[in-house]
């Protein structure tokens, strides 16, 4: 047998699915030091010392820039996915590498190699550092690690749980959803899990190292009843211990995924028109993130794109309205310990009783905007950079109950979740899919709705808020990903129920 190395077998190895079922030979041990949650991980698996690390941001800054700083990140993700009761997949996938940004202004240079050796991250360096055109700048003769929370802790690292213990639950799953109800026919149940090892360095002379890890499991179901077939799914995740995944969590998931395809045979479309909607609690956040949030973040407002350019310190919304960013809630998807860029995780209040308070800001529009950053500095991996993002964006609950927001309407519908929605960040016009949802008539839910779009404008859409319930939901599914300039990051997203008071509904003509 062909001796493997430490170091090349976590740059390559498939992790618990595919090392310790097609590997026997090599040690679970290498697996658990890979993903415990020490310091200098980085140092002690790929020889990433701080020396080493002057070095290339010295290359970086050898052109001159504002600042430079170092991205590594090591990944292993795994996939099992079942389909008409078998097991159709099952793979696993590593990430290894190192991101470079040198920054001038608002220019960035970039260069970023999979190989972790000097001459490679030199390379990687000088690629960076092409953006500037003046003196080299120094670097900071040692780095200080930061100090951060944890709202991942685990009890084991993910990598640990064997392709053993995954397989019953996305076989649970299935056996549950054919159980729930004679109308499934077909059932496409998963398990993913990643973790995630993170280092930045910076030219401030910082460091920080995180440990993120992203859980997943789903069940999507199909349904037939006369002839007529209907689609629903559900998933349950964040940045969870592998614990989290008890036998009420399993039945929680095939029965959510049953419930929403056995009700759309029941389901109506509404008359079209401009009519009140409310926003049932947690899924909406979703409106909440696309229609409005992405308005506040940063870039888009220092470019003047968004329609929130000039608004900050006036009244967007009735003073009952508070919305926030947050990182800092415990195992949620939009959850960070630190950013992208080494700000630690944090809670920013965009929207304050009405008052446009803040932007989501990274490094370089807090410089623009002289503020500090928030936290929001974040890349799909270590071949991006940076951009201003939201982590878990909701809005705070009122003093209404959720009864009262629905008796308040005489004639609309409830959006009980959306999909599929199309965005202007600079217009804020948005229209989305109400992929669940009822009619509400006379103050009471009634029939079940479904296949209309409701379009509208998101800052209207804020104004137009009139109603705000006590019951704040956060969504706790794990497959909440934000795309934005080619980029995919998990998020989180929360509403309460929420009365608009006029909005486009795409229905049937009355």
């Amino acid at each position: 047998m062909k001796l493997v190395s430490r170091r090349t077998f976590l740059k390559t190895a498939a992790t618990t699915a595919a090392a310790a079922a097609v590997a026997p030979g090599l040690s679970r041990d290498w697996l658990g030091l890979a993903y415990a949650g020490t310091k200098g991980y980085f140092e002690s698996e790929f020889g990433i010392t701080d020396s080493l690390c002057q070095k290339v941001l010295a290359k970086a800054l050898s052109k001159g820039g504002d600042f430079a700083d170092l991205y590594f990140e090591h990944s292993i993700s795994n996939y099992v996915v079942l389909e008409d009761g078998k097991v159709n997949q099952a793979y696993s996938d590593v990430a290894l590498g190192v991101g470079i940004r040198t920054v001038k202004g608002d220019q960035v240079g970039y260069g970023f190699t999979q190989e972790l050796d000097e001459n490679a991250m030199l390379a990687a360096a000088s690629t960076a550092a092409t953006i500037a055109d003046s003196k080299g700048k120094g670097v900071p003769a040692k780095f200080a690690s930061l100090k951060l929370e944890d709202y991942y802790p685990l009890k084991s690292p993910l990598t640990l749980v064997p392709l053993e213990s995954k397989l019953p639950l996305v076989q649970s799953i299935n056996d549950k959803c054919f159980a729930l109800s004679p109308l499934v026919i077909k059932v496409n149940a998963g398990f993913q899990d990643q973790q995630k090892r993170t280092l930045v360095v910076t030219s401030d002379g910082e460091k920080a190292e995180d440990l993120l890890p992203r859980v997943i499991l789903y069940a999507n179901v199909v349904a037939e009843k006369n002839g007529r077939r209907e689609r629903a799914g559900w998933n349950l995740g964040g940045r969870r211990d592998f614990s989290y995944y008890t036998p009420a969590v399993v039945e929680e998931v095939a029965k959510t995924a049953v419930d929403r395809a056995v009700v759309l045979f029941d389901a109506v479309q509404p008359p079209a028109g401009e009519m009140p909607v409310v926003l049932g609690p947690g899924l909406t956040g979703i409106l909440l993130h696309e229609a409005i949030g992405h308005g506040m973040e940063a870039d888009f407002n220092r470019k003047n794109v968004s329609t929130y350019c000039t608004m900050i310190g006036k009244q967007v919304a009735e003073p009952f309205v508070t919305i926030i960013d947050d990182g800092t809630i415990p195992n949620l998807s939009g959850s960070l310990n630190v950013d992208d860029e080494g700000t630690p995780g944090q809670k920013t209040v965009l929207v304050d009783k009405g008052i446009l308070s803040s932007y989501m800001h990274d490094k370089i529009s807090a410089r623009h905007y002289k503020v500090k950053p928030t936290g929001n500095g974040r890349r799909q991996n270590y071949q991006h950079y940076v951009q201003p993002r939201m982590r878990n964006t909701y809005m705070l609950p009122g003093s209404a109950t959720p009864e009262d927001v629905i008796k308040s309407v005489d004639k609309g519908i409830y959006v009980q979740d959306v999909a599929n929605g199309q965005v202007k960040i600079g217009e804020g016009d948005f229209a989305f899919y109400v992929s669940q949802g009822w009619m509400v008539e006379n103050g009471k839910l009634t029939n079940p709705i479904k296949d209309i779009n409701i379009m509208g404008n998101g800052p209207k859409m804020l104004r137009n808020v009139t109603m705000v319930a006590n019951d704040l939901q956060m969504h706790r599914g794990g497959g909440g990903t934000c795309g934005k300039g080619g980029q995919g990051v998990p998020v989180g997203f929360g509403m309460p129920t929420t009365l608009v008071k006029s909005m486009t509904v795409g229905g049937v003509k009355a």
